[in-house]
Formats: C-alpha cells, sequence, structure tokens
C-alpha cells in the first residue's frame, strides 16, 4: 500500500437515500486536512442530499465495519462505472472502496459470515481515493509514523537546508541535500535578428506568416541550456540515485529533517551527480564512433523494436558503418515476404526511401532481378538485395555506435541510431 496515505483527524459524511444499503442511505465520505480546508467540498456538495443532515467524526480506530456488495462495473453508452464494494460503518452509513482496497483489507483481515471484518480500520486517502486501512495491517505503523508528522504542518525552508541532510518529502520520499550548483536542460535555439537565441520556452520561438497561418520560425531542440544555479536533491530509487533541482524549496514540500547530519554516502552520490547531463552539459565536440558488439547490435536493432512480442519481427532500423573514416547511413528492414522471415534487407540510407520507397540495392551483399507491381496492371524488372541473416549484415557491414560525452568529460549515453 501507497505508504504517503494521509489519515485525516476529522471526516465529514454526506449522504443519499439509497436502496440496497443496511440502513437506507449511501455517504460520500470527505475529510480535512492537516491545515483544517474541507477538501474535495464541491463534488460533495453536488452529490450529497441537503435534505439529509450530515455529520463529522473523529477518525479514529473503529470496529464494526461489514461487507455488503458489488456496486458498479455497469456500462451505459459511453458512461462506465467501475466496480467498487459497498462497506457498513457501525456509525450508521454505507459507503464505496475500490476493489484493489477490498483485496488489501482480505489480505490483512479476517472476514466472519455474518459478523463482518475482524478488527479496528480508519479511514485514508490515496490521492483522490478513499482508503480504509486496517490498524493491524503491516504498513499501518509507517502511515501512522508519517502522518504524525504530516499533522505537525512544519515546512522546511530553502534558507534552512543544510549539506547532506535528509529530508522527508510530503509524498513520504527521503530526499538528501546535495547542495547549490550550475544546472542544465532541455531549450530550444534559433535564429532572431542574426543572434543566436536560446530559450526555455517552446512559447518563446517566434512566429512568422505562411500561406496558410502562422507558424514557428526555424529552430532545434538543445540539451545543455544554462538554466543557472539551482538546489540539488538526491533520492534513492530501484538501487540508484535519482536527481531533482529546485530554484527554491516548493512550499510544503519538504515536512521534517530526518537526519541534520552529513550522510555518509554524499561523496559516492556527488559522483554519481557528476555524471548527469543536467549537472555537467552534453558536449558534442567530444562525440567519438566505436565499435559495437553483436549482442548490442542486435539488442538495439531487434528487441528494441519488437518489444515483448518476440514473435513481431518487422523493423526498419537505421545504422551508421565506418569506411575509412566517412560515416555511412543505412536502414536495415525485414521484407514482407514470408519466405525471407528472420532474414534482412539493407540499403544506404536516403530520405527519398520514406517519401518514395527509393531503395537502392548495394553491391555488398548478392542481389536478384525480380518482377515488381508499381502501378495497377503494370510491372517492370527491379533489383533487389537477397535478404540476409542479421549475424551476416553485422559481419559484412560492422555497424558503429556515437559515444557521447559531458562537459567534464564523463561518458554519456551511446547512440545507435541515427537521426534524419
Amino acid at each position: 500500500m501507497n505508504s504517503s496515505i494521509f489519515v485525516p483527524k476529522t471526516i465529514n459524511v454526506g449522504y443519499q437515500n439509497r436502496s440496497g444499503t443496511y440502513t437506507g442511505k449511501l455517504a460520500y465520505v470527505i475529510y480535512y486536512d492537516e491545515k483544517g480546508k474541507l477538501r474535495k467540498e464541491a463534488s460533495w456538495n453536488s452529490w450529497r442530499d441537503d435534505k439529509i443532515p450530515n455529520d463529522e467524526f473523529d477518525n479514529v480506530p473503529t470496529e464494526g465495519f461489514v461487507l455488503n456488495k458489488k456496486a458498479g462495473d455497469y456500462s451505459t453508452g459511453w458512461d462506465h462505472r467501475h466496480a467498487y464494494c459497498r462497506v457498513y460503518d457501525p456509525r450508521g452509513f454505507e459507503f464505496e472502496i475500490t476493489i484493489e482496497n477490498l483485496l488489501y483489507i482480505l489480505e490483512n483481515a479476517n472476514c466472519i459470515k455474518g459478523k463482518g471484518l475482524e478488527g479496528e480500520f480508519i479511514y485514508g486517502w490515496d490521492g483522490k481515493d478513499l482508503v480504509l486501512m486496517p490498524v493491524e495491517s503491516p504498513d499501518y505503523k509507517q502511515i501512522a509514523a508519517y502522518n504524525k508528522i504530516v499533522h505537525n504542518n512544519e515546512s522546511i525552508k530553502t534558507r534552512d537546508l543544510i549539506l547532506g541532510a535528509t529530508y522527508l518529502t510530503k509524498e513520504n520520499i527521503e530526499w538528501i541535500y546535495m547542495g547549490r550548483f550550475e544546472t542544465y536542460g532541455y531549450g530550444y535555439e534559433f535564429i532572431q535578428d542574426g543572434k543566436t537565441v536560446k530559450t526555455k520556452s517552446y512559447e518563446d520561438i517566434p512566429n512568422e506568416p505562411t500561406r496558410f497561418g502562422y507558424t514557428k520560425i526555424s529552430y532545434k531542440g538543445i540539451n545543455n541550456l544554462p538554466y543557472g544555479k539551482m538546489h540539488w536533491f538526491a533520492r534513492l530509487s530501484d538501487g540508484k540515485y535519482e536527481f531533482e533541482q529546485f530554484k527554491s524549496v516548493p512550499k510544503n514540500k519538504l515536512i521534517s529533517c530526518l537526519d541534520d547530519k552529513c550522510i555518509s554516502k554524499y561523496s559516492e552520490i556527488y559522483d554519481s551527480m557528476k555524471s548527469s547531463y543536467q549537472f555537467s552539459p552534453i558536449d558534442d565536440s567530444k562525440d567519438k564512433i566505436v565499435n559495437i558488439s553483436f549482442e548490442d547490435f542486435y539488442e538495439k536493432a531487434i528487441n528494441t523494436y519488437a518489444g515483448d512480442d518476440i514473435t513481431r519481427k518487422y523493423i526498419n532500423v537505421r545504422f551508421m558503418i565506418n569506411n575509412d573514416g566517412e560515416y555511412i547511413k543505412y536502414e536495415m528492414t525485414t521484407p514482407y515476404r514470408s519466405e525471407d522471415n528472420g532474414k534482412y534487407t539493407v540499403y544506404k540510407y536516403s530520405a527519398k526511401n520514406i517519401y518514395y520507397g527509393d531503395k537502392e540495392a548495394i553491391d555488398i551483399f548478392p542481389t536478384e532481378e525480380r518482377e515488381v507491381e508499381v502501378r495497377y496492371g503494370q510491372k517492370e524488372i527491379q533489383t533487389h538485395m537477397i535478404p540476409v541473416s542479421i549475424e551476416t549484415v553485422f559481419e559484412k557491414l560492422k555497424p558503429v555506435c556515437k559515444q557521447k560525452y559531458l562537459a567534464n568529460g564523463r561518458e554519456y549515453e551511446k547512440e545507435y541510431e541515427f537521426n534524419e
């Protein structure tokens, strides 16, 4: 279960008369957040019957909940309502939970026929979704500890940041403060009045008139635009550190300082940070063309394009070869003929290939003359490459890739496929 579930101190319950419930009343439950603001009030007011008085309850562990029945999972034209489960609250109303919530409850609590759910439960919210949580679930202790911090209503300000300290975000994620550094990122570059202009916003690119109205002037995307000095934070994700940057810490983003001492792995994390293009921009002048292994070629050419469907073998891959210092662009495709299954044809890349199918056979591989229908009822003899295996393509052409570098000399990514 999501460990950032919010557990309010007070809930507010509105009602509609509804058959098929134990008490004749179906409830819409909303809550007061840590600042005392009633959340989702507008939709709550539009749903509830204002002739039925609402109730407010302290959101404390309560027992006596009973499962009633499934609701939803029907479609009326464009409107499909997902399945929910109705649950009876011992305070005299019913409400609905998601099927995912129901499964979680059944994993962590007993349901006794005729007696309902065993144990105490409490209301929480996972984003917009109401969640009924068993107090005895293994996640509850961590969720309760997190909510104790949230209800303290503390907010860490930018001026209070401590180098290497560990902070907790409102999403219940631990962030390590790395310091303030020059930062780079994506942007746009264009020529205006004879000068090169760089901007972070697409909206800043001027328009020019055309026959059909206006369009953006010629520009290109760049990934080394200076953003100025920003505050860097690191967080551990799937065994490696990822980084986020802010000019100043967003209000209420950091809710607690978990440890004000500099983390022992600070130098290790900093070294990882130096391999980020946002810390040191990509330097195109450092590009190197390097040979690639057959395993890499196969992985990039086949698996990337077939995805999880290993039976789908149609591909159209562009790659480069090194011919005495000249880097030639090729494209490799799967023939349409069933008898060529598992084999490939290779052509020199040309923009004509895209628009006119003008694929000239090359003399590196054997060719054959083939009668082809070029128009309805009109055929002509054309020269086509005889399809070969991917191993033959690799052995004959020896594909290469482009190794990219950062300005600080760190290796970045490899580019296996060229752009148009």
